[in-house]
């Protein structure tokens, strides 16, 4: 591969876009896919989100923001925290942007300086690596394991901080296992010394068990969020950072170097989101509490074993370790193949980490139907391949 900088160079390819990229061309040759590999909602944006866009265009509310977001928004995401996690969270402390990815790009690069660490799982989301490798800085990674349902080991993390930790980033519900941070983890993470990062995008899509902040355990901490996954805005592009009062001005500097400030529109949509669209969020929440119970249960039918069932999120990470194993343990393969010869998209577990090699993550965002039909079709494949 040609670069111009070295910078760009060392950007590992995402690999699930790839699985979906060659996903796509076969459907256009004519084949079914059934895709379980991409992390998207397939609702619709709420009909009040999309009205409050609607609205805001026609009064003419296309131009710049104010480069940290409409007050509007911001007040609506205080009180959002509020009434959800009982931590006070002053608007000024907000900062709105173009999605979490941006938000990611900003905060990095305000912590970080070159050769500076931040602790992160494995497996984690496959983008945090090269967000923090582009800002400078490396990935230190603690290895979790499947009978912890992926969480944190406190201990392992304690032995990993060194005088270059500068954060640990925490996902919680976590994307690529949909399982969740006990509070008694997180308190003690929380009380190790260096910031926190908690990436909070998955908060709101969690079943049976409640998710936490980090703003309920220190405010020694930046949150990430947005609106793509619980309010299936992932088009609309808003995302926000809570951060300590006192760095929220040089991060505005970025902002407005950076960025100017987010889609005026979509912040509109996002006020309405967190104040009108709750019941139709709540229709969407129990129908993939239905999804994932249905796929745990063909799973492990299949013969796939559970060790801890995903509460969050609508991931499955399923241990493939036995198929990987004709493929010299190679999740990738392994993902191809299942695509191949049984027209279902899945994501290699090596996106995520070592810690993942010979898992695939199966994404329950999709209708019944066609994860009856996923199931069905992996059933066969396991036979045929067993």
């Amino acid at each position: 591969m040609e670069c111009i900088s070295k910078r760009a160079c060392e950007i590992t390819p995402f690999l699930v876009m790839d699985v979906l990229e060659k996903a796509q061309e076969m459907e256009r040759q004519g084949r079914s896919i059934i895709h379980m590999e991409i992390g998207e909602p397939d609702f619709d944006t709420p009909e009040c989100v999309k009205h409050a866009c609607i609205k805001a265009m026609e009064a003419g509310e296309t131009h710049y923001t104010h480069s940290l977001g409409i007050p509007e928004l911001r007040e609506a995401i205080s009180k959002y925290y509020r009434d959800t996690y009982g931590v006070d969270v002053d608007p000024g402390r907000v900062i709105i942007t173009q999605g979490t990815s941006p938000a990611m790009l900003l905060l990095f690069t305000f912590i970080l300086d070159q050769g500076d660490n931040i602790i992160v799982s494995d497996p984690c989301y496959a983008c945090y690596s090269n967000f923090i490798s582009f800002s400078g800085a490396e990935a230190n990674s603690i290895r979790t394991f499947e009978e912890d349902g992926f969480q944190y080991r406190p201990e392992a993390i304690e032995k990993a901080i060194n005088e270059r930790t500068k954060a640990i980033l925490i996902n919680s519900p976590s994307n690529p296992t949909g399982t969740l941070l006990s509070p008694e983890r997180m308190e003690k993470i929380a009380k190790m010394g260096p910031w926190i990062i908690s990436d909070e995008i998955y908060h709101g899509l969690v079943y049976g068990e409640k998710e936490h902040t980090i703003l309920e355990y220190t405010d020694h901490a930046f949150v990430l969020n947005g609106f793509s996954k619980l309010f299936a805005m992932t088009g609309w592009r808003l995302g926000y950072i809570i951060a300590p009062e006192k760095y929220v001005r040089p991060m505005q500097k970025l902002c407005q170097n950076f960025f100017i400030s987010a889609n005026s529109m979509a912040q509109y949509a996002g006020v309405a989101a967190l104040t009108e669209s709750w019941d139709e969020v709540n229709r969407i929440k129990g129908i993939y509490d239905e999804r994932r119970k249905f796929l745990i249960k063909r799973l492990r039918e299949i013969g796939f074993e559970i060790k801890v069932e995903p509460t969050g999120a609508f991931y499955v990470l399923v241990n493939m370790k036995h198929l990987a194993a004709k493929f010299d343990g190679s999740s990738l393969k392994l993902a191809f193949d299942i695509l191949e010869k049984a027209g279902i998209g899945v994501t290699p577990g090596i996106d995520f980490g070592e810690g993942a090699e010979g898992f695939i993550r199966l994404s329950y965002a999709n209708s019944m139907d066609n994860l009856a039909e996923g199931m069905d079709r992996l059933e066969r494949y396991v036979k045929d391949n067993s």
